[in-house]
């Protein structure tokens, strides 16, 4: 394998990796700042306040999209990694 294959692999993994984890990362993002909007509204200064809410909205979109990024990382590995290692 030359360095242009393997630097070419390597961006698509990348990729893949940021399109699995972007859903769990813009909601986190935008639970977070919510939390925070309402505590500075209200107040409230309770740490648990910001984790709670994160983590179970971070686990609910994990749930729903885990079929999404199985596929995602399915194709890529039949279709990039695999032949590599199949040597075609």
């Amino acid at each position: 394998m030359n360095d242009v294959a393997f630097f070419d692999i390597l961006r698509q993994g990348l990729w893949v990796a940021v399109a699995m984890s972007a859903p769990i990362l813009a909601v986190a993002l935008i639970t977070g700042l919510s939390v925070g909007l309402f505590q500075a509204l209200t107040s409230v200064q309770e740490m648990t306040l910001t984790f709670v809410p994160k983590v179970l909205a971070m686990l609910i979109v994990f749930w729903v999209s885990m079929s999404f990024m199985t596929g995602l990382l399915v194709a890529f590995f039949q279709g990039q990694v695999l032949p590599l290692i199949q040597g075609n």
